[in-house]
């Protein structure tokens, strides 16, 4: 029997096919990233096209490399962004726009005219999110409202609608599998998160023909099969998970209370809560898993902007060649010299839902050097988790006891220990911080038999490092104040 796992990562900037051994090591990988577009301010496009292409070819890549062919790998995984929404036409497989990607805000009047009609309290009693751009229905409707003839296709049933995940899917099985799991539907805004279905209410308040959405399945199982002309045997695919559920799964936080954080183009803390679904006005509930029958709660949400900050002031400012420079930029002073930076390139997101909200530096004076920018920058990932973390906090009535975290930006030694600082508990990072498709490697496991059970991963899940506070409690409180303090500042600049 075959005992290798195939695990396509697809991210925000691009996309990881890894090939993971029988203990759940990765033995090879690939990675390529793929163009952005920027086509008006706070609009962001991809290629679902070119995002689809990419992630086969490192997938494929990613065999190769390990030495394998298609016939020795036992099961494909999927992770992916979620909420980026794609709409394709079912007859000819192509897109009928760019795919519209999850920090995307052209949808803001959209949100603001369901607020108006009185919408957010359904939305979320239905759902525990708030209506926001971020989610997957109003970028639905901007593409049946601008690309012409979309509305008509979509009640025809000629036209799709896929995060990505379903998108990858469908490409995988060469149409014959339009489907998506629990984790990627609950992020959409017209899925129902309690009673688990495609909600009707919810569609009409946006006229959104049913016929476009995808079977909603569990997070582990067949999905379906990846035709035999994209890796030349014929695989099944038993694990899909959007990429912050499946790091949590990948984390093995499967007790109430244990929390992540991973540190991306953007950054989401989850809480797992089990069985418990919280109801948050703050839209800070969602569908971690489905397994065996039933479904797994988390509490978190989307901080929009986290590790794309450290690449806006290498790509934008020039002022350091590479991300990782930042670590050695910010150890080299004792502090950020009273400067804070605010990243909210394309509004704020939890827990302050301010959508006409900017990005600022504030502090700045004609000594402001770019070591402090920096810092400043690195920092700004460290409030904004502390900022969502105690709300829920507040919502759950569980005290955080530690944090594990990933993604790129956790490799970043001053990052995590100001984390330790300003949360004031540990910080525990992982042997393998690419907890995502670690995560959507252990559900593949599951889903193909590889792997037995929870236990079974808790087992495999290895420390590398734990980051404990180091700052005084006044210090501490001073630094968190004056953050909110600038935080307050950005909103409503629009």
């Amino acid at each position: 029997m075959s005992k290798y796992i195939l695990v396509m990562d697809q991210g925000t900037t691009g996309s990881r096919g890894i090939v993971y051994n029988e203990q759940g090591k990765a033995i090879a990988l690939d990675y390529e990233e793929y163009e952005q577009f920027f086509p008006q301010s706070g609009w962001w496009d991809q290629s679902g096209l070119t995002v689809w292409n990419v992630t086969l070819k490192t997938a494929r890549n990613a065999i190769k490399k390990a030495g394998l062919e298609g016939k020795d790998i036992a099961a494909i995984g999927i992770t992916n962004q979620r909420e980026t929404t794609t709409l394709w036409d079912k007859n000819t497989g192509v897109p009928v726009h760019n795919s519209i990607v999850w920090g995307c805000r052209r949808t803001t009047e959209i949100c603001q005219g369901l607020i108006e009609k009185g919408c957010n309290d359904m939305v979320n009693k239905k759902t525990g999110l708030v209506i926001d751009p971020t989610y997957s229905a109003t970028k639905i409707r901007w593409v049946l409202d601008n690309v012409p003839a979309a509305q008509e296709k979509a009640e025809n049933g000629d036209l799709l609608f896929g995060t990505i995940d379903s998108w990858l899917l469908w490409n995988l099985t060469k149409g014959k599998v339009h489907a998506t799991d629990y984790s990627n539907a609950a992020r959409t805004m017209v899925f129902n998160s309690y009673e688990l279905k495609w909600d009707d209410e919810l569609m009409d308040m946006l006229d959104l023909p049913w016929k476009i959405f995808p079977e909603v399945k569990e997070s582990v199982g067949l999905f379906g099969y990846a035709d035999p002309e994209w890796f030349g045997a014929e695989i099944p695919i038993t694990g899909i998970a959007g990429d912050q559920s499946a790091a949590l799964f990948g984390q093995a936080c499967f007790e109430e209370g244990t929390a992540k954080n991973t540190y991306g183009t953007s950054a989401v803390p989850l809480m797992f809560t089990g069985d418990k679904a919280p109801e948050t006005e703050k839209g800070l509930l969602t569908v971690a898993w489905g397994k065996d029958g039933k479904v797994k709660y988390s509490m978190g949400a989307s901080i929009l902007i986290a590790g794309q900050v450290i690449q806006w002031l290498r790509d934008k400012v020039n002022i350091c060649e590479k991300a990782a420079d930042t670590e050695a930029m910010a150890e080299s002073i004792p502090d950020n010299g009273g400067l804070y930076f605010v990243p909210a390139f394309t509004g704020l997101g939890a827990p302050h839902w301010n959508m006409n909200a900017r990005g600022m530096m504030i502090g700045i004076t004609a000594a402001t050097t770019k070591e402090q920018m920096a810092r400043a920058a690195l920092e700004s990932m460290a409030y904004q988790t502390r900022d969502l973390l105690e709300e829920m906090e507040r919502n759950s009535g569980v005290k955080l006891k530690e944090l594990k975290v990933d993604g790129g930006a956790a490799q970043n030694d001053f990052l995590m220990q100001f984390q330790a600082d300003i949360l004031n508990c540990n910080v525990i990072r992982p042997k393998d911080i690419e907890t995502t498709a670690l995560g959507a490697c252990y559900l593949a496991g599951l889903g193909c038999g590889i792997f037995e059970n929870e236990d079974q991963i808790k087992a495999l899940w290895e420390a590398d490092r734990v980051f404990t506070p180091q700052m005084d409690e006044a210090t501490r409180e001073a630094l968190y104040s004056q953050w909110c303090k600038a935080v307050e500042k950005s909103k409503d600049w629009l």
